[in-house]
């Protein structure tokens, strides 16, 4: 439900301020907005409202249609729909999802859209878009001021690292400690497993003990990581629909090699009746050995309900105990961890840059990884509503909340430039296109061009809440 809330509340404050955007370009160049909606109102609207005779009108549950309000066209309606699903912002003379041809049968008016000179009209498209981008860089410059950021350096993981086996068959072994990445030197973690698997850099130096050994990945390693954590996550529902108190995990490609020593103990779980302390190092359950945490968690998920036997080391003394991990297969421990996690606190001036850096930085990331999405691996890993809604905590979190907002308010910019009519991508190609040859498309093409571009939206929309829809059940 937590995490439902949160959806709701960012991709409504995404929309809001991305119809914003036009609605503000469009006032800056005197085009009427007829209408202004969070949310999608067919037929009837939750609320509707519009300044008209000196004076607010409000109507709740009214339908759309309505003589004395269509007497002030120069006024915005301003409402709520009741389908949660976007919003829109109905811009005089433009066709869109709003208006047909059939709606501009009269001569241009001069506060229409389609009167406008390109460059306006660029403007007022593009201004959804920038606010979507620049509203993010604010966030994240406002979230580096008040939080300031936490970083781990990879130089700081003086343990080594983790790597699946997917990364073992890449010639990598336990605790190889990533020097380089194509010559380029990564500053933490997911520099590094950005560059292998989304930027799909193939030269990979690693320390390993004291020899520096030189790997090269496979490269097709991008694509077979995303098929390999969707049959991960394909087996992990499978054991979480057969019990449904087993707690599926996340794949892991590559982690800190955290080796597992008692930081502290929760009390009234399996660790404290066991008799297992502050200090303790756990390096075996039932005789497998657990090296590292990860391993541990594999390990215990392996034995849900059930008693399991604990090798740990206690002043230098091999002890054994046993323990009931219950249904959660956890043992109610927190590892002690000694990485040097480097903080760094923003005022408001430093922060401007550095949130325009992270920003950008994000944007960029993502740019790479789309290329994934033509694969028939990432088109089996697109979601929709559910897979954003699970990427937000199942608790409350105002850090959080605002960091997946941003995230979320980066990723709809890009998407809404891709030029796929229908999205504003689409109607700024068609812009470029008339400033260069300065010949204006026809209404009657843009419309067929809208349609078109609406159902490829369709089907995008189906394949990725179809994905959700059958992780469910298989």
């Amino acid at each position: 439900m937590i995490q439902a809330i949160q959806l709701i509340l960012a991709l409504s404050f995404l929309v809001l301020i991305h119809e914003l955007g036009h609605f503000t370009f469009a006032k800056i160049f005197h085009v009427r907005v007829e209408k202004f909606y969070l949310f999608f109102n067919p037929w009837i609207s939750l609320v509707r409202f519009k300044k008209f005779d000196n004076k607010w009108h409000v109507k709740f549950l009214a339908k759309n249609d309505d003589e004395e309000w269509s007497k002030h066209p120069e006024n915005t309606e301003w409402g709520i729909g009741w389908l949660p699903f976007g919003g829109y912002c109905a811009i005089a003379g433009m066709v869109d999802e709003t208006h047909s041809t059939d709606d501009l049968t009269t001569e241009p008016q001069e506060w229409e859209f389609r009167s406008k000179p390109a460059w306006q009209r660029m403007l007022i498209i593009l201004g959804g878009i920038l606010v979507n981008f620049i509203g993010a860089l604010i966030i994240f410059t406002l979230l580096l001021w008040h939080w300031g950021q936490d970083t781990l350096p990879l130089r700081n993981i003086d343990t080594g690292l983790y790597y699946s086996q997917i990364m073992l068959d890449e010639g990598f072994q336990q605790q190889d400690k990533i020097l380089t990445v194509n010559g380029e030197e990564p500053e933490v973690l997911s520099d590094a497993v950005q560059a292998i698997i989304i930027e799909g850099k193939r030269d990979v130096v690693v320390l390993r003990g004291t020899d520096t050994i030189a790997l090269t990945m496979s490269e097709d390693l991008g694509e077979r990581y995303l098929a390999q954590q969707n049959e991960f996550a394909k087996a992990e529902r499978e054991k979480h629909r057969a019990d449904k108190n087993y707690r599926k995990r996340n794949f892991v490609l590559v982690a800190e090699w955290i080796p597992f020593v008692v930081d502290s103990v929760l009390p009234d779980n399996a660790a404290y009746f066991a008799g297992i302390d502050k200090g303790d190092s756990i390096v075996a359950i039932n005789g497998v050995a657990t090296p590292c945490n990860i391993m541990l968690t594999e390990e215990l998920q392996r034995h849900p309900c059930d008693s399991v036997t604990v090798d740990f080391v206690r002043n230098g003394e091999l002890q054994t105990t046993r323990a009931f991990i219950g249904d959660q297969c956890m043992l109610g421990i927190v590892p002690k961890i000694d990485f040097k996690i480097e903080h760094t606190d923003y005022n408001f001036w430093q922060s401007i840059p550095a949130g325009i850096q992270y920003g950008w930085n994000i944007l960029a990331m993502y740019v790479k990884q789309f290329r994934l999405v033509f694969t028939k691996e990432g088109a089996q890993s697109l979601g929709g509503f559910g897979a954003i809604g699970s990427m937000f905590p199942a608790f409350w979190s105002w850090y959080a909340f605002w960091h997946m907002t941003a995230f979320l308010s980066v990723i709809l910019a890009f998407m809404n430039f891709l030029p796929i009519p229908a999205l504003d991508g689409g109607y700024i190609l068609f812009l470029l296109v008339e400033m260069i040859t300065r010949r204006k498309p026809s209404d009657k093409f843009l419309e067929k061009a809208n349609e078109v571009g609406f159902w490829i939206l369709i089907a995008l929309l189906i394949l990725a809440n179809g994905n959700d829809i059958l992780k469910i059940f298989f």
